[in-house]
Protein backbone atom coordinates (compact mmCIF):
# COMPACT_ATOMS: atom_id res chain seq x y z
CA UNK A 1 0.00 0.00 0.00
CA UNK A 2 1.34 3.26 -1.18
CA UNK A 3 1.43 5.64 2.04
CA UNK A 4 0.59 9.20 -0.39
CA UNK A 5 -2.57 7.23 -1.86
CA UNK A 6 -3.95 6.28 1.88
CA UNK A 7 -6.47 8.29 4.22
CA UNK A 8 -4.49 7.98 7.52
CA UNK A 9 -1.32 9.80 5.77
CA UNK A 10 -4.13 12.60 4.06
CA UNK A 11 -5.47 13.23 7.36
CA UNK A 12 -1.53 13.52 9.03
CA UNK A 13 -0.65 15.57 6.32
CA UNK A 14 -3.93 18.28 6.56
CA UNK A 15 -3.01 18.41 10.69
CA UNK A 16 0.57 19.34 9.90
CA UNK A 17 0.08 21.88 6.95
CA UNK A 18 -2.29 23.79 9.78
CA UNK A 19 0.47 24.14 12.05
CA UNK A 20 2.62 25.10 9.00
CA UNK A 21 4.44 21.69 9.47
CA UNK A 22 5.73 19.83 6.32
CA UNK A 23 7.43 15.84 7.03
CA UNK A 24 11.01 15.18 6.51
CA UNK A 25 11.83 12.90 3.97
CA UNK A 26 13.32 10.57 6.58
CA UNK A 27 9.68 10.91 9.08
CA UNK A 28 7.44 10.00 5.79
CA UNK A 29 10.06 6.76 4.57
CA UNK A 30 9.31 5.40 8.14
CA UNK A 31 5.44 5.68 8.35
CA UNK A 32 5.56 3.66 5.04
CA UNK A 33 7.82 0.94 6.90
CA UNK A 34 5.34 0.87 9.37
CA UNK A 35 2.47 0.99 7.18
CA UNK A 36 3.96 -2.41 5.82
CA UNK A 37 4.25 -3.70 9.16
CA UNK A 38 7.58 -3.80 9.09
CA UNK A 39 10.47 -2.86 12.18
CA UNK A 40 14.32 -0.91 12.34
CA UNK A 41 15.75 1.88 13.42
CA UNK A 42 15.81 5.89 13.23
CA UNK A 43 18.59 7.55 12.97
CA UNK A 44 18.15 11.65 12.79
CA UNK A 45 19.60 15.07 14.69
CA UNK A 46 18.46 15.76 17.78
CA UNK A 47 15.74 18.16 17.68
CA UNK A 48 14.42 16.94 13.82
CA UNK A 49 11.31 15.08 14.63
CA UNK A 50 12.35 11.82 15.23
CA UNK A 51 9.24 11.14 17.76
CA UNK A 52 6.95 12.34 15.05
CA UNK A 53 8.23 9.51 12.83
CA UNK A 54 7.21 6.59 14.79
CA UNK A 55 4.08 8.22 16.89
CA UNK A 56 3.03 9.72 13.65
CA UNK A 57 3.25 6.65 11.45
CA UNK A 58 1.26 4.26 14.48
CA UNK A 59 -1.49 6.83 14.17
CA UNK A 60 -1.65 6.52 10.23
CA UNK A 61 -1.61 2.73 10.67
CA UNK A 62 -5.11 3.07 13.22
CA UNK A 63 -6.41 5.67 10.99
CA UNK A 64 -6.17 3.11 7.75
CA UNK A 65 -7.51 0.23 9.97
CA UNK A 66 -10.38 2.64 11.34
CA UNK A 67 -10.87 4.98 8.06
CA UNK A 68 -14.47 5.83 8.87
CA UNK A 69 -14.48 6.23 12.91
CA UNK A 70 -11.20 6.61 14.06
CA UNK A 71 -12.19 9.85 15.74
CA UNK A 72 -15.28 7.78 17.70
CA UNK A 73 -13.08 4.92 18.18
CA UNK A 74 -12.14 4.90 22.36
CA UNK A 75 -10.82 2.24 24.44
CA UNK A 76 -8.60 0.49 21.50
CA UNK A 77 -6.08 -1.21 24.07
CA UNK A 78 -2.74 -0.26 23.67
CA UNK A 79 -1.51 0.69 20.11
CA UNK A 80 2.09 2.06 20.87
CA UNK A 81 4.48 1.33 23.87
CA UNK A 82 7.26 3.82 24.06
CA UNK A 83 10.38 3.09 26.35
CA UNK A 84 12.52 5.57 27.66
CA UNK A 85 14.94 5.71 29.60
CA UNK A 86 14.48 9.25 31.42
CA UNK A 87 11.49 9.72 33.60
CA UNK A 88 11.88 13.61 32.60
CA UNK A 89 11.47 12.90 29.34
CA UNK A 90 8.19 10.97 29.41
CA UNK A 91 5.82 14.04 30.58
CA UNK A 92 7.54 15.94 27.84
CA UNK A 93 6.71 13.31 24.97
CA UNK A 94 3.18 12.85 26.56
CA UNK A 95 2.53 16.44 25.97
CA UNK A 96 3.48 16.41 22.27
CA UNK A 97 1.59 13.88 21.38
CA UNK A 98 -2.01 14.89 23.47
CA UNK A 99 -1.12 17.56 21.38
CA UNK A 100 -1.66 16.01 17.72
CA UNK A 101 -4.22 13.22 19.08
CA UNK A 102 -6.20 16.49 20.22
CA UNK A 103 -5.66 18.21 16.91
CA UNK A 104 -6.98 15.41 15.04
CA UNK A 105 -10.22 15.53 17.55
CA UNK A 106 -9.27 11.40 18.35
CA UNK A 107 -10.11 9.82 21.64
CA UNK A 108 -6.83 8.03 22.59
CA UNK A 109 -5.43 8.61 25.94
CA UNK A 110 -1.72 8.32 26.87
CA UNK A 111 -0.64 7.30 30.08
CA UNK A 112 2.81 7.54 31.89
CA UNK A 113 4.16 5.02 34.26
CA UNK A 114 7.50 5.31 35.97
CA UNK A 115 8.63 5.95 39.25
CA UNK A 116 6.54 9.06 40.21
CA UNK A 117 3.71 7.04 39.03
CA UNK A 118 1.07 7.36 41.83
CA UNK A 119 -0.73 3.69 42.63
CA UNK A 120 -4.35 5.27 42.04
CA UNK A 121 -2.90 6.33 38.35
CA UNK A 122 -1.23 2.60 37.99
CA UNK A 123 -4.77 0.78 38.83
CA UNK A 124 -6.83 3.28 36.16
CA UNK A 125 -4.03 2.11 33.48
CA UNK A 126 -4.97 -1.54 34.58
CA UNK A 127 -8.36 -0.92 34.68
CA UNK A 128 -8.68 1.35 31.52
CA UNK A 129 -5.65 0.81 29.13
CA UNK A 130 -4.32 4.10 28.07
CA UNK A 131 -3.56 3.85 23.60
CA UNK A 132 -0.09 4.86 23.98
CA UNK A 133 2.35 4.18 27.37
CA UNK A 134 5.07 5.86 28.07
CA UNK A 135 7.20 3.58 29.97
CA UNK A 136 10.82 3.32 31.92
CA UNK A 137 12.80 0.10 31.55
CA UNK A 138 12.47 -0.79 35.38
CA UNK A 139 8.56 -0.27 35.28
CA UNK A 140 8.25 -2.07 32.07
CA UNK A 141 9.61 -4.85 34.49
CA UNK A 142 7.57 -4.64 37.14
CA UNK A 143 4.49 -4.03 34.47
CA UNK A 144 5.69 -8.24 33.11
CA UNK A 145 5.44 -9.38 36.88
CA UNK A 146 1.99 -8.40 37.57
CA UNK A 147 -0.98 -10.52 37.39
CA UNK A 148 -3.03 -9.99 34.07
CA UNK A 149 -0.43 -8.03 32.23
CA UNK A 150 -0.86 -9.99 29.08
CA UNK A 151 -4.31 -8.49 28.30
CA UNK A 152 -2.56 -5.21 28.48
CA UNK A 153 0.23 -5.82 26.07
CA UNK A 154 -1.44 -8.43 23.55
CA UNK A 155 -3.01 -5.66 21.49
CA UNK A 156 0.67 -3.90 21.02
CA UNK A 157 0.73 -2.72 17.74
CA UNK A 158 4.37 -0.70 17.95
CA UNK A 159 6.96 -0.81 20.24
CA UNK A 160 8.99 2.25 20.17
CA UNK A 161 13.04 2.40 22.31
CA UNK A 162 13.55 5.90 22.53
CA UNK A 163 17.11 6.90 23.03
CA UNK A 164 18.33 3.35 21.97
CA UNK A 165 21.71 4.54 22.18
CA UNK A 166 22.11 5.48 26.04
CA UNK A 167 19.98 1.87 27.08
CA UNK A 168 22.36 -0.40 24.42
CA UNK A 169 24.68 -2.43 25.95
CA UNK A 170 24.04 -1.74 29.38
CA UNK A 171 22.15 -3.78 32.00
CA UNK A 172 18.83 -1.56 31.29
CA UNK A 173 18.99 -2.36 27.95
CA UNK A 174 19.17 -5.99 27.97
CA UNK A 175 16.50 -5.32 30.25
CA UNK A 176 14.33 -3.99 27.03
CA UNK A 177 15.76 -6.87 25.33
CA UNK A 178 14.33 -9.23 27.64
CA UNK A 179 10.88 -7.23 28.28
CA UNK A 180 10.71 -7.46 24.17
CA UNK A 181 11.08 -11.03 23.63
CA UNK A 182 8.54 -11.63 26.02
CA UNK A 183 5.61 -9.19 24.36
CA UNK A 184 6.55 -10.76 20.99
CA UNK A 185 6.42 -14.39 22.60
CA UNK A 186 3.30 -13.90 24.80
CA UNK A 187 1.97 -12.31 21.15
CA UNK A 188 3.13 -15.45 18.75
CA UNK A 189 2.09 -17.70 21.72
CA UNK A 190 -1.45 -16.53 21.04
CA UNK A 191 -1.69 -16.33 17.37
CA UNK A 192 -1.75 -12.37 17.04
CA UNK A 193 0.17 -10.04 14.86
CA UNK A 194 3.07 -9.45 16.12
CA UNK A 195 4.42 -5.94 17.01
CA UNK A 196 6.58 -3.80 14.96
CA UNK A 197 9.76 -2.32 16.65
CA UNK A 198 11.52 0.60 16.52
CA UNK A 199 14.61 1.77 18.05
CA UNK A 200 15.22 6.09 17.64
CA UNK A 201 18.51 7.72 18.39
CA UNK A 202 20.26 10.97 17.34
CA UNK A 203 23.71 9.21 18.07
CA UNK A 204 24.57 5.77 17.25
CA UNK A 205 27.65 5.38 15.38
CA UNK A 206 27.04 1.29 14.73
CA UNK A 207 23.76 1.24 13.44
CA UNK A 208 23.94 -1.80 11.78
CA UNK A 209 24.42 -3.95 14.98
CA UNK A 210 22.34 -1.10 17.02
CA UNK A 211 19.35 -2.76 14.87
CA UNK A 212 20.66 -6.24 15.14
CA UNK A 213 20.61 -6.46 19.09
CA UNK A 214 17.05 -4.49 19.08
CA UNK A 215 15.41 -6.57 16.49
CA UNK A 216 17.11 -10.23 17.36
CA UNK A 217 13.75 -11.71 19.36
CA UNK A 218 12.00 -10.69 15.82
CA UNK A 219 14.54 -13.19 13.68
CA UNK A 220 14.88 -10.38 11.38
CA UNK A 221 17.78 -7.60 10.57
CA UNK A 222 15.07 -4.88 10.05
CA UNK A 223 15.54 -1.29 7.87
CA UNK A 224 17.62 1.21 8.71
CA UNK A 225 16.10 5.00 8.11
CA UNK A 226 19.11 7.76 8.00
CA UNK A 227 18.06 10.96 7.67
CA UNK A 228 19.92 13.48 5.10
CA UNK A 229 20.13 16.41 7.65
CA UNK A 230 23.14 17.95 9.03
CA UNK A 231 22.59 20.05 13.03
CA UNK A 232 24.98 23.02 12.90
CA UNK A 233 26.59 22.85 16.05
CA UNK A 234 28.92 25.66 17.32
CA UNK A 235 31.57 24.54 20.33
CA UNK A 236 33.03 27.11 22.57
CA UNK A 237 35.61 26.55 25.05
CA UNK A 238 35.91 28.68 27.85
CA UNK A 239 39.33 28.76 29.07
CA UNK A 240 41.33 29.85 32.07
CA UNK A 241 43.38 33.71 31.29
CA UNK A 242 46.38 31.54 32.66
CA UNK A 243 46.68 28.18 31.47
CA UNK A 244 50.40 27.31 32.84
CA UNK A 245 48.40 27.64 36.59
CA UNK A 246 45.44 25.41 36.01
CA UNK A 247 46.13 21.94 37.85
CA UNK A 248 46.49 18.54 36.42
CA UNK A 249 44.04 16.60 38.44
CA UNK A 250 40.83 17.84 40.89
CA UNK A 251 37.56 20.18 39.86
CA UNK A 252 38.64 23.50 39.72
CA UNK A 253 36.05 25.02 36.96
CA UNK A 254 34.26 27.06 39.98
CA UNK A 255 37.46 29.35 39.58
CA UNK A 256 36.12 29.96 36.06
CA UNK A 257 32.23 31.00 37.32
CA UNK A 258 32.84 34.85 36.47
CA UNK A 259 33.36 33.85 32.67
CA UNK A 260 30.20 32.26 32.83
CA UNK A 261 27.82 34.32 34.62
CA UNK A 262 27.99 36.50 31.14
CA UNK A 263 26.89 33.76 28.58
CA UNK A 264 23.73 33.11 31.07
CA UNK A 265 22.75 37.03 31.18
CA UNK A 266 23.32 37.43 27.51
CA UNK A 267 21.31 34.11 26.87
CA UNK A 268 17.53 33.64 26.74
CA UNK A 269 17.64 30.33 28.57
CA UNK A 270 20.81 28.12 29.44
CA UNK A 271 21.57 24.59 30.68
CA UNK A 272 24.74 24.26 33.12
CA UNK A 273 25.07 20.40 32.92
CA UNK A 274 27.81 19.22 35.51
CA UNK A 275 28.48 15.98 36.30
CA UNK A 276 27.55 14.61 40.07
CA UNK A 277 24.44 15.71 42.32
CA UNK A 278 27.50 17.51 44.90
CA UNK A 279 28.60 19.55 41.90
CA UNK A 280 25.34 20.83 40.72
CA UNK A 281 24.54 21.79 43.95
CA UNK A 282 28.06 23.57 45.06
CA UNK A 283 27.74 24.90 41.31
CA UNK A 284 23.99 26.56 42.24
CA UNK A 285 25.43 28.09 45.14
CA UNK A 286 28.49 29.42 43.95
CA UNK A 287 26.41 30.99 41.38
CA UNK A 288 24.08 32.92 43.43
CA UNK A 289 27.06 33.73 45.66
CA UNK A 290 28.91 35.48 42.60
CA UNK A 291 25.52 36.95 41.03
CA UNK A 292 22.52 37.64 43.66
CA UNK A 293 20.71 39.41 40.65
CA UNK A 294 19.87 35.33 39.38
CA UNK A 295 18.51 34.53 42.73
CA UNK A 296 14.43 33.81 41.35
CA UNK A 297 15.45 33.31 37.88
CA UNK A 298 17.81 30.08 38.06
CA UNK A 299 17.33 26.48 39.67
CA UNK A 300 18.04 23.11 40.17
CA UNK A 301 17.68 19.56 38.71
CA UNK A 302 18.65 16.22 39.86
CA UNK A 303 17.47 13.02 40.47
CA UNK A 304 17.50 13.30 44.12
CA UNK A 305 15.05 16.34 44.14
CA UNK A 306 11.30 15.52 45.16
CA UNK A 307 9.15 15.18 41.92
CA UNK A 308 6.98 18.59 42.55
CA UNK A 309 10.04 20.61 42.38
CA UNK A 310 11.48 18.47 39.84
CA UNK A 311 8.42 19.11 37.85
CA UNK A 312 7.98 22.96 38.53
CA UNK A 313 11.34 23.17 36.62
CA UNK A 314 10.71 21.47 33.95
CA UNK A 315 7.34 23.43 33.33
CA UNK A 316 9.21 26.47 34.30
CA UNK A 317 11.65 25.55 31.25
CA UNK A 318 9.02 25.40 29.16
CA UNK A 319 7.88 28.67 29.74
CA UNK A 320 10.71 30.69 29.25
CA UNK A 321 10.43 31.62 33.22
CA UNK A 322 13.81 30.60 34.04
CA UNK A 323 16.72 31.99 33.11
CA UNK A 324 19.43 29.09 33.89
CA UNK A 325 19.37 25.32 35.73
CA UNK A 326 21.96 23.61 37.23
CA UNK A 327 21.42 19.78 35.82
CA UNK A 328 23.08 16.11 35.67
CA UNK A 329 22.16 13.99 32.89
CA UNK A 330 18.40 14.37 34.58
CA UNK A 331 17.63 16.68 32.11
CA UNK A 332 19.85 14.98 29.35
CA UNK A 333 17.97 13.13 26.74
CA UNK A 334 15.39 14.47 24.19
CA UNK A 335 13.67 17.20 26.54
CA UNK A 336 12.14 19.21 24.23
CA UNK A 337 12.44 22.77 25.57
CA UNK A 338 12.29 25.24 22.93
CA UNK A 339 13.15 28.15 25.04
CA UNK A 340 16.88 26.87 25.91
CA UNK A 341 19.34 28.84 23.95
CA UNK A 342 22.75 27.82 25.46
CA UNK A 343 23.94 24.73 26.74
CA UNK A 344 27.23 24.72 29.09
CA UNK A 345 28.90 21.40 29.98
CA UNK A 346 31.26 21.83 32.75
CA UNK A 347 33.99 18.82 33.02
CA UNK A 348 34.31 16.25 30.75
CA UNK A 349 30.82 14.43 29.24
CA UNK A 350 32.51 11.10 29.13
CA UNK A 351 32.22 10.96 25.49
CA UNK A 352 31.42 12.92 22.50
CA UNK A 353 27.64 11.28 21.73
CA UNK A 354 26.44 12.48 25.05
CA UNK A 355 28.27 15.77 24.55
CA UNK A 356 26.53 16.24 21.04
CA UNK A 357 22.97 15.28 22.62
CA UNK A 358 23.46 17.40 25.31
CA UNK A 359 24.39 20.25 22.14
CA UNK A 360 21.11 19.42 20.56
CA UNK A 361 19.13 20.36 23.85
CA UNK A 362 19.63 24.32 22.82
CA UNK A 363 18.61 25.66 19.37
CA UNK A 364 15.55 22.12 19.48
CA UNK A 365 14.78 23.04 15.66
CA UNK A 366 15.95 21.48 12.24
CA UNK A 367 17.34 24.50 11.08
CA UNK A 368 18.13 26.56 14.61
CA UNK A 369 22.07 26.64 15.30
CA UNK A 370 22.77 24.15 18.94
CA UNK A 371 25.64 26.62 20.68
CA UNK A 372 27.33 24.52 23.52
CA UNK A 373 30.15 25.63 25.83
CA UNK A 374 32.78 23.34 27.10
CA UNK A 375 34.32 24.45 30.64
CA UNK A 376 37.35 22.26 31.63
CA UNK A 377 37.55 21.32 35.36
CA UNK A 378 41.17 21.08 34.70
CA UNK A 379 44.20 20.89 32.42
CA UNK A 380 43.64 17.27 31.18
CA UNK A 381 40.31 17.81 30.20
CA UNK A 382 41.67 21.22 28.61
CA UNK A 383 43.90 18.97 26.48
Amino acid sequence: MKLQETKGYTIIQQWLAAQQLHPFEFQETTWQHLLNGESGLVNAPTGCGKTFSVFLGTIIRFINQHPQDFKQKRHSGLQLLWITPLRALAKDIGRAMEEVIKGLEMQWQVGIRNGDTTSSERARQKKQTPEVLIITPESLHLLLAQKGYETILETTQVIAADEWHELMGSKRGVQVELALSRIVNLQRSRSLPTCSIWGISATIGNLETAAEVLLATLGKTGVIVKAQMKKQVEVASILPDEIEKYPWAGHLGISLIEKIIPIIQQSKTTLIFINTRGMSERWYQELLNHAPELAGAIALHHGSIEQELRLWVEEALHTARLKAVVCTASLDLGVDFRPVETVIQVGSPKGVSRFLQRAGRSGHSPDAISKIYFLPTHSLELV
